[in-house]
């Protein structure tokens, strides 16, 4: 089994002790800000930098009478730092660290997260040429339909997974924004140069245009597209949940030692790994519509957004860290069952040879719909009677026997043969990142 998983905890990102570290440390850059155009003292600054501090739980106690989260922050600090801290907060609003600090947390954990999905997508690439040429049937509508390979399965959600690195790397830009731009993002009472170097120091870009808040399609996008990536997660979760069951049993979760699979049956070994992403995608979904309705607030701003982001933004971060971390063991352990493939892809005893058989008549001058007729009855007469095979009612059909020789018919029934392309696939996909 193949350990890669250890990673600092994604909920930390989102807790009282960061979060105020994170407002704290954006108060103190925008008094060096000052400081450095002169505005004020930098000795201040200096004693700021040495003295400023705040406990988290007297913060909260402040809050239970003020009912502002930052205010109590500030006070906090005050009492830390003395007469110096006239110079915290100066000509800011609460948005301006609520939001910057958001940024900073949703870009902070947007990086982990695009970590842990560069790993995921590396271990469908390794399963993916493990079992490139590994022959199974291809089913349209849950029906099957003709020939495909296992490795082509993960190359297909390899391919899947790039696009979903390209995603967040994009919501991660469009997240990583901060403003320290007042009451209305004016600047009334402090210069656009503050929030520059501000952000300059916390590696975000400065919102171009905001109001007392960065705008909140920013944030849409980035919950969003955690809920493309769970959707995409989910896909291979219920392709796996398919290939799991009894009767198909082509791929199968890792079952380790003691596991159990259900109280009253001891035989079973469930898809719960699979199941459990299936459910969390569906969470992810129900944040991203919170999201949206995130977008329109009144005017210059609302706090309407407020209480939704704090359960959206670290339940989505903290569901999906954890998304990946499942299927990127459940994807690196996966059992595959070349065999039960094989006896699956023969169940319909040859029928996923039919366009092959179809074109061929085409291309010895049948037209389409006699060359259809001539596949179809046979075809009919297989599904119907499980003692049949294509291949053998073929042999019997005169119509057939008129344009396709014994051999050419032999021929067809060779499922490798319908791969011959696999090779061309891996070569503009998985062996070209």
């Amino acid at each position: 089994m193949i350990e890669r998983y250890t990673r600092p905890a994604m909920g930390k990102i989102f807790e009282d002790q960061f979060k105020f570290s994170t407002w704290l440390k954006i108060e103190i850059l925008a008094c060096e800000a000052r400081a450095e155009m002169r505005d004020i003292p930098k000795e201040d600054v200096e004693i700021i930098k040495k003295k400023a501090d705040f406990d988290v739980k007297k913060v909260l106690e402040i809050e239970e009478t003020t009912k502002h989260d930052v205010i109590a922050f500030l006070t906090n600090v005050a009492e830390y730092v003395g007469p110096e801290s006239r110079h915290i907060h100066y000509g800011m609003t609460s948005s301006d660290i609520l939001d910057t600090t958001l940024a900073y947390q949703m870009k902070t954990a947007g990086e982990m997260l695009l970590k842990d999905l560069i790993v995921f997508k590396d271990a469908l690439k390794r399963r993916a040429v493990e079992h490139k040429n590994t022959v199974c049937v291809g089913r349209s509508h849950g029906i099957h339909a003709e020939p495909t390979s296992i490795g082509l399965k993960f190359a297909l959600w390899f391919e899947e997974a790039k696009r979903n690195i390209k995603r967040l790397e994009a919501a991660i830009d469009v997240i990583a924004v901060g403003q320290i731009s007042g009451a209305v993002g004016t600047f009334e009472h402090l210069s656009p140069k503050v929030e520059e170097y501000v952000c300059a120091k916390m590696g975000l870009k400065p919102a171009p245009v905001s109001t007392q808040v960065i705008q909140r399609d920013r944030h849409a996008e980035f919950i969003n597209t955690l809920a493309i990536l769970g959707a995409s997660l989910e896909k291979i979760a219920v392709e796996i949940r398919h290939l799991q069951r009894t009767e198909v049993l082509e791929a199968e979760e890792y079952f380790s030692k003691g596991q159990k699979g259900s109280s009253a049956m001891p035989h079973k070994r469930n898809p719960i790994v699979s199941e459990r992403v299936t459910g969390l995608a569906r969470l992810l979904r129900g944040n991203a519509t919170a999201a949206l309705e995130n977008v329109a607030l009144w005017h210059e701003r609302d706090i309407s957004h407020s209480s939704v982001e704090r359960i959206i933004v670290p339940d989505s971060c903290i569901i999906m860290d954890y998304m990946l971390s499942l299927m990127t063991k459940l994807v690196d352990n996966l059992l595959i069952y070349p065999e039960n493939s094989l006896k699956n892809l023969n169940l319909t005893r040859g029928l996923i040879f039919s366009q092959t058989v179809l074109l061929m008549l085409v291309n010895k001058g049948a037209s389409r719909e006699d060359a259809y007729r001539m596949v179809q009855t046979p075809a009919m007469d297989v599904w119907a009677d499980e003692n049949k095979n294509l291949k053998d009612e073929l042999h019997k059909s005169e119509e057939v026997k008129k344009l396709l020789s014994k051999e050419e018919i032999e021929e067809i029934f060779d499922p490798k043969k319908m791969l011959k392309n696999v090779d061309y696939i891996f070569a503009r996909s998985v062996e070209k990142d």
